[in-house]
């Protein structure tokens, strides 16, 4: 990828992880965060409360980001340590039952106290699986069948790493934090796992033209010599 795409490709990423956030912070912390500044008309510490969570989404995004090329990597090794692609999507799908065993029974289910928590854990769990079929099967779709289960993996066990700390904490309120990270993170893996592709098919008609362009100024340089 060159630099210009990459660039373009990390901005977009970091605009999406801060708005989601900013967004749903509103709806998911809005008791916790902005409901008394609002009531006081306290608009200045109402839009730095904004401002803080769009930087959150900032920061979500910078990790996810470094989450998915590290993906990459792990991705190849994986690969050619098992030596066929579908050895590797079997190890994938073990990895996938694991994470969401774990998450379950070692994340979810020492924190669901009350009936509201459970509920809360059942539907954060469903949005995680859902989004991350769905992601999966249109990178299929965009791409190569064998594409399903890696991208399966990303969106599930790498998400899952992204939104482990969160999930560690042990503080009150945390749940509307464990609420509120997961969106980003979803958006942001979501859209590099689609997008990748395009800036990298966009950098090399940019390398195509350069050669180009120098390949016509030796000519030029050739004819007046």
């Amino acid at each position: 990828m060159t630099i210009r795409n990459w660039f373009k490709f990390f901005l977009n990423a970091l605009l999406i992880g801060g708005l989601v956030t900013g967004v749903f912070g509103l709806f998911i912390r809005w008791d916790d965060a902005f409901s008394q500044y609002f009531e006081a008309g306290q608009w200045g510490e109402f839009l730095a409360a904004f401002a803080f969570m769009v930087v959150m989404g900032f920061t979500i995004s910078v990790i996810a980001q470094m989450g998915y090329f590290a993906y990459l990597t792990i991705h190849q090794m994986g690969v050619n340590i098992f030596r066929t692609l579908t050895l590797w999507n079997w190890v994938q799908l073990l990895i996938i039952a694991f994470v969401i065993f774990d998450l379950i029974m070692f994340r979810f289910r020492p924190n669901a106290e009350t009936t509201g928590q459970i509920w809360l854990y059942v539907i954060l769990l469903t949005v995680l699986i859902i989004t991350s079929v769905v992601v999966a099967i249109v990178k299929a779709n965009l791409t190569k069948k064998h594409a399903l289960i890696s991208a399966l993996f990303f969106m599930i066990v790498i998400s899952t790493l992204e939104w482990l700390p969160v999930l560690l904490v042990r503080a009150d309120n945390v749940d509307s934090w464990v609420t509120l990270l997961l969106f980003p993170i979803l958006a942001v893996n979501a859209y590099q796992l689609l997008a990748l592709p395009k800036y990298n098919a966009k950098s090399e008609v940019d390398r195509l033209k350069l050669e180009e362009r120098r390949k016509n100024r030796r000519e030029a340089a050739s004819a007046k010599n």
